[in-house]
């Protein structure tokens, strides 16, 4: 348990899968007994709503966060993020974190001792996959008396962990949070786990895997290490931080050793990593990951998600090689498609796939207000960070006349009063979420955003609203037609480079659309222009012409032209300025324009 004063946690062992209740592996053998080291920060609430599984990647551990000592140079793995007040909170939380099966620090794995043998498993260990591992950590979560996770959290192979329990296990996890990862390691990955793979058993002192635990094959994963160690940084973070800079000279040696700052960084990742790490475990470990594919035994990618019940949010990062973000939007847009809650972000950051772990600021953010809303499903907003949602408490179902005495956004309003109770609606552009907050709270819609802005996105999850991160401008390929009740564009329509792309892609997703844009035919834009000779700055428009966003320049008119060439039907028309509705010569007078579009081509009926 922990001391909170001093932070001090202590790492819990329990042995599970005692003869003759050994477990099964995916290879068909059988294992157990088997030792699982955890640690837990925090305290299980008295329903056991609160407990969340922190996952660890390749070369991590139980000791997620504190200290095990307060002689330890430095806290666990992920201290950053989990502790008092922190985007874990473990005064909210109940924190469980364990060695992996296979893993050489506390859990049974190749360096523990075989009991029918009494030596060393070495390469006797039974091959294992991920999926192993979450079967075993079912069973400590089990043990712990843990019905359903609140959420399962981890990164790189971690989160590789988090989506086989989200698929493996349905029931027993609410949400998942999955950070630069993937459904499956590439070829690029395979290789460079091949590569580190024969370095360690190439080392002369592997010897079939029965080395000496004190001596052992240290070249090869050392080798192995600083390979592994190139893929988690990024050409730009590489520059930053060495060049080509030397390390004890301002002048070449003109000899083979390692003279570079990058070549002698290697050196000293290399000389750690084997004074922690078993090279046996290395090589078992990694071979899990290259096994790892979790639509293996399904017809589809879409098939094997489908059996995903949890919430879910995916991070990755713009500059990780090891897992791009491609890897993680193919499991977003699967999960989409399926209909389930689904929350993406890419952060930009220059710091490779390490970013999961030092990013902490962009994450944090994210990751707090998505477990807080997962934990308080029906405190739409309450919970969200300060500031973030100001102005938020609306009436229910706004009437026309109430809302348009307000310095407000009109269209949101009449959006509102347009929806249908229940509905499943896609917000494209939907900059903070306002909108789908509002919906949700008084139309009980089912509700998934779309922001190209990476931190609108992040505001977004932070209060609960499921978001992606994506550009309408590059289509909605990915999802599949009919997907949704309502599409929403919501004074975004100037910005996009392809409207007519946009336009078409939406209708085909959506059974009915609902577009609004500024006209920039009202009376005080062309009297601007008219009598100053200069570009408008209004309330609508409210760029100067070198800062805005704007793209197109179109009035009433020409987006009824737009519509008819392109064969889409306009259902209703609501012309807009800020005395409220206007009939009479809309496109002289209406601030703003908003359509309800269909895919049947109609005659114009004005609202």
């Amino acid at each position: 348990m922990n001391d909170l004063v001093k932070n001090i946690v202590t790492t819990q062992y329990v042995t599970l899968a005692h003869p003759p209740e050994e477990i099964t592996l995916d290879s068909g053998a059988v294992l157990g007994p088997i030792e699982v080291a955890y640690e837990t920060y925090g305290v299980l609430n008295t329903e056991g709503s609160n407990a969340v599984l922190v996952c660890h990647a390749l070369s991590g551990d139980a000791h997620a966060a504190g200290w095990n000592t307060p002689e330890d140079a430095k806290p666990g793995w992920w201290d950053t993020m989990i502790g008092p007040g922190k985007s874990i909170d473990t005064t909210r939380y109940f924190v469980v974190c364990s060695n992996i099966l296979g893993g050489c620090k506390g859990t049974t794995g190749p360096s523990s001792i075989n009991p029918k043998t009494e030596n060393r498993y070495g390469l006797q260990f039974p091959v294992i996959t991920v999926g192993d591992m979450v079967h075993v950590q079912y069973a400590l979560i089990q043990h712990l008396g843990i019905k359903t996770l609140l959420s399962v959290i981890g990164g790189s192979l971690g989160g590789m962990q988090a989506l086989e329990w989200a698929a493996r296990y349905p029931n027993a996890v609410k949400s998942i949070v999955l950070l630069a990862t993937s459904h499956s390691n590439g070829a690029q990955q395979i290789a460079f786990d091949a590569v580190g793979r024969n370095a360690i058993q190439a080392d002369s002192e592997f010897k079939e895997g029965n080395y000496d635990p004190e001596a052992g094959p240290r070249k090869g994963l050392a080798i192995a290490r600083m390979l592994a160690h190139i893929t988690y940084l990024s050409d730009q973070s590489m520059h930053r931080k060495f060049g080509r800079t030397l390390r004890d000279s301002d002048q070449l040696g003109y000899h083979l050793e390692s003279e570079f700052n990058v070549e002698t960084y290697l050196d000293h990742q290399g000389a750690r990593f084997v004074n922690r790490f078993d090279a046996n475990t290395y090589l078992y470990v990694t071979k899990a990951m290259d096994y790892f594919d979790i639509a293996s035994g399904f017809d589809s990618l879409d098939e094997s998600l489908a059996r995903i019940q949890a919430k879910v949010l995916v991070v990755s990062f713009s500059s990780d090689w090891l897992f791009p973000p491609y890897m993680s939007q193919d499991i977003v847009h699967t999960i989409a498609r399926n209909g389930k809650d689904i929350s993406y972000c890419n952060i930009k950051s220059d710091a490779g796939h390490d970013a999961f772990l030092l990013e902490v600021d962009a994450i944090s953010q994210m990751l707090s207000g998505f477990l807080i809303h997962t934990l308080y499903p029906e405190r739409i907003c309450e919970n969200c960070p300060p500031k973030l949602c100001e102005g938020r408490d609306v009436p229910s179902v706004p009437t026309p006349e109430a809302v348009l005495s307000r310095p407000r956004r009109v269209d949101y309003d009449m959006i509102v009063n347009l929806v249908d109770e229940g509905s499943r609606v896609l917000d494209i552009g939907c900059s903070e979420g306002e909108l789908l907050c509002r919906l949700q709270r008084s139309r009980n819609i089912t509700g998934l955003g779309m922001e190209v802005d990476q931190e609108k996105v992040a505001r977004c999850i932070a209060c609960g609203i499921a978001a992606i991160h994506g550009d309408i401008d590059r289509g909605l390929s990915q999802l599949p037609d009919n997907s949704f009740d309502y599409v929403l564009l919501s004074m975004t329509l100037q910005v996009l480079k392809k409207p007519d792309l946009a336009l078409k892609e939406m209708l085909r997703v959506g059974r009915k659309c609902i577009v609004s844009f500024p006209n920039f035919g009202y009376w005080r834009v062309r009297s601007t222009l008219f009598f100053q000779g200069r570009a408008p700055v209004t309330a609508h428009l409210p760029y100067a012409w070198h800062e805005s966003p704007n793209r197109h320049v179109l009035t009433i008119k020409d987006f009824r032209n737009f519509c008819s060439k392109l064969h889409i039907g306009i259902e209703k028309e609501i012309f807009l300025h800020s005395d409220g509705e206007t009939r009479f010569l809309p496109n002289l007078r209406a601030e703003e324009a908003l359509y309800v579009l269909s895919t049947s081509e109609n005659n114009i009926v004005a609202h």
